[in-house]
């Protein structure tokens, strides 16, 4: 064990600080199954420091100028990008990540949303002015919400804990962090950069904790915003606690998503984004287009191709940059899509390839890719979420059928239409109920809005309506 991982301090008003309680977490590495770290746990006594620390310095925060925040935030970047390998390679020790995806996401993406906010924030109005109606104008103003609590998973820490961290403090707010016990280990790099950009004490504190002291951390009274990616179930228990509190929330929650491959698709082109838009990070992502659609006149291609695709991925250790699929999160993860597989054969639906785990990999929480074909959409495996690198095959047959599935689903997160025709790309996707689709590919666009709707959360992150959940609006009226 490398025991220079341990994190047993947490990270408040700019200090590394002893935790009030003896609880702690084994963050055990997903390739090996051994210990990588021990990270302590927060109590309820340490979110009441964390969060008073937050207040404190709220006032001072949201006082600097734009450009006196904008500098904070530009300072804080480059201390993230001076760490970015080193925190990749971290976080795909922690949750199989492979590599050359950790290094862009975990590792890059941090300092470019940072470095994207100080710049939006600059060109910014702080005032809108508009004429009144009934004559006379109205200023508008945009102010700081207050404290928030960022609560984020373990499948893409650093970038979805940046998804907030950014746009909060650009905005004004302060922040209490509460990453996952899974990925505690690379939370603290928010922190060693803080230190070494200079981030006012306060203004990002830093406290893994357990269900109980997070749910002690959402109804918080000196909590104004609660920002959650994280499960559906999880998202409906915080949304229910906000809604009683009437505290802002902004939730991302679960997917279920749907590739329509159109008859006039380039499989060619489909199959060489498969992996990025099917499977990406080992199938743990929530955006992912795990329910394949295809046309009845082309199915057979369609299965052909998919199944030749997954079979020929590379399984391995995730710290090598030829690994496509590295091993799950953790031996639970691993056995709750174990479960969805044999669930899906049981049903009587046809495995194409994988539907275990791999033969030559000894140790870790591996799962194989795993294709079903010929499933109906009403199957269990194509309806609940399965969070792990399998993917079923759906016929329709026509443009209207396609969607009609595509959109029996309680979720609506993202999707994919795969055409030659991106007008009618577009108007397949128009149709999709979905906060996100793509069309011959899928990427999140750091400038757009991500998000989901029904079952998928409420509100959006990234972009310019990434930053307005973070600020209240002020109308003051003059004659």
């Amino acid at each position: 064990m490398d025991t220079t991982l341990d994190r047993r301090s947490l990270f408040t008003d700019g200090q590394w600080v002893d935790p009030t309680g003896a609880a702690t977490y084994d963050v055990i590495e997903a390739a090996t199954e051994k210990v990588l770290g021990t990270a302590a746990l927060a109590q309820q006594a340490d979110v009441d420091a964390a969060v008073s620390a937050a207040r404190r310095a709220l006032p001072s925060w949201r006082a600097l100028s734009v450009g006196e925040r904008a500098d904070h935030l530009e300072r804080f970047a480059a201390a993230l990008k001076g760490r970015a390998k080193e925190t990749a390679a971290l976080t795909s020790r922690e949750n199989g990540m492979p590599i050359a995806l950790s290094v862009g996401v975990n590792g890059y993406a941090p300092g470019l949303m940072l470095r994207y906010y100080a710049d939006l924030i600059r060109k910014q109005e702080a005032d809108d002015v508009r004429p009144s109606a009934l004559g006379g104008r109205t200023v508008v103003r945009r102010e700081a919400v207050g404290v928030v609590a960022a609560i984020t998973p373990w499948n893409y820490p650093q970038s979805l804990a940046a998804m907030k961290i950014a746009p909060a403090l650009a905005a004004g707010c302060t922040v209490v962090l509460k990453p996952a016990p899974e990925t505690a280990l690379d939370a603290y790099v928010f922190a060693d950069a803080a230190v070494e950009a200079g981030l006012p004490p306060g203004v990002l504190n830093i406290v893994p904790a357990g269900r109980e002291v997070s749910a002690y951390l959402v109804e918080h009274p000196g909590i104004d915003k609660v920002a959650f990616t994280g499960s559906t179930p999880a998202g409906r228990a915080i949304g229910e606690v906000c809604g009683r509190l009437l505290r802002p929330v902004t939730l991302e929650l679960g997917g279920k998503s749907a590739a329509i491959v159109a008859e006039d698709a380039d499989l060619d082109v489909f199959a060489a984004n498969l992996l990025g838009v099917s499977l990406v990070n080992n199938g743990q992502t929530c955006h992912a287009s795990t329910r394949i659609l295809a046309p009845r006149s082309r199915y057979g291609e369609v299965v052909d191709v998919v199944t030749d695709t997954v079979r020929a991925l590379r399984i391995g250790d995730p710290l090598d940059t030829a690994t496509q699929v590295g091993p799950l999160v953790s031996g639970a993860q691993r056995d709750r899509v174990l479960g969805y597989i044999e669930s899906g054969r049981a049903e009587g639906h046809r495995i194409t390839t994988g539907g275990g785990t791999p033969e030559d990999q000894a140790t870790g929480w591996y799962v194989a890719p795993t294709v079903f074909e010929g499933v109906d959409n009403g199957a269990r495996i194509a309806q609940e979420e399965i969070f792990g690198p399998v993917l079923t095959i759906t016929p329709y047959a026509d443009d209207d059928e396609a969607v009609a599935i595509a959109n029996d689903s309680d979720y609506g997160l993202g999707g994919t239409v795969w055409t030659t025709d991106e007008v009618r790309g577009l108007s397949i996707a128009d149709r999709i109920q979905s906060g996100t689709v793509g069309v011959n590919h899928y990427a999140l666009d750091l400038a757009a809005p991500f998000g989901g709707v029904k079952a998928s959360g409420l509100g959006r992150e990234l972009g310019p309506e990434g930053l307005a959940p973070y600020q209240a609006t002020k109308s003051v009226y003059f004659r």
